[in-house]
């Protein structure tokens, strides 16, 4: 009798086991949830882009990253696709304010992209206040330069429509455009994008160094039609911003590729 219980009383614990473990693991044919990321910044001004968390990374035709979680959500995009034999220079930050790249886009009449934080920026707006008058156009980029993956929606949000408000009693203007600093984002970066009437957050494929020197996230190594540029703010680059620029001019030349208007090409524009 007693072995006829304890054999009863191991069967049971052996069943118990087994339902516990059944209640744990992950049901058959779907994986288990991956552990999140965790939202600590990256080295500051990254010399690439990397795949942000929760999205895949850049591939496919079309838009480079077009493809959001939701159809609400604006595009992501690191090229656009065109027929045109035209590239898009875009600038970060706006902590280099050299006088000689006023002249450069002035007598080049290069139609850049200025993405501005608000606190980065300090004093300088009359800078950038001229730099729109010979045809550059101003972008959001937040107020403070967080890293914005991983932050609450109310904080994202904050930094995206607090830089459209700051940028329309500066300028008058609303920006279509945002680049999430350090190239970090989720779809709660989107979602805030899109309720403070973003169209396109721009990411690159490729980067102008601080020495003159090109880099690429993907894809072939050398420009193409369609490509976004990034030129990242130096805390001490070797060549001035205007140098810099000149320089790549000169590389677009030979590859007879011209500078055009991100905002005639990217998603949004009418």
């Amino acid at each position: 009798m007693r072995r006829t219980r304890a054999a009863l009383t191991a069967l049971v614990a052996a069943a118990a086991t087994a339902l516990t473990a059944g209640c744990d693991a992950a049901p058959a044919g779907r994986p288990a949830a991956a552990p999140s990321h965790g939202s600590a910044a990256p080295p500051d001004r990254p010399s690439g882009l990397s795949a942000p968390s929760g999205l895949s990374a850049p591939s496919g035709p079309g838009v480079t990253g077009g493809t959001s979680p939701s159809a609400a959500f604006p595009p992501v995009i690191d090229h656009v696709p065109t027929g045109d034999r035209v590239v898009f220079l875009t600038y970060d930050d706006g902590v280099e304010r050299d006088p000689r790249f006023i002249d450069l886009v002035r007598e080049r009449r290069l139609p850049v992209s200025m993405f501005l934080t608000d606190s980065v920026m300090g004093p300088g707006y009359a800078h950038f206040a001229r730099l729109r008058a010979v045809g550059a156009s101003l972008q959001n980029h937040t107020l403070d330069h967080p890293a914005l993956r991983g932050l609450p929606y109310a904080g994202q949000r904050a930094e995206i429509c607090g830089q459209q408000r700051k940028l329309k009693s500066r300028f008058g203007i609303r920006p279509r455009l945002f680049r999430p600093p350090y190239g970090t984002y989720d779809t709660t970066t989107l979602r805030a994008a899109a309720d403070c009437g973003i169209a396109a957050v721009v990411m690159w494929r490729v980067t102008l160094e601080p020495d003159g020197h090109l880099t690429y996230t993907h894809g072939p190594h050398h420009l193409k039609p369609g490509d976004i540029i990034s030129v990242p703010s130096g805390e001490a680059p070797t060549l001035s911003l205007a140098e810099r620029t000149t320089r790549l001019l000169g590389e677009l030349e030979k590859r007879d590729l011209r500078v055009g208007k991100l905002e005639d090409y990217a998603p949004g524009h009418h």
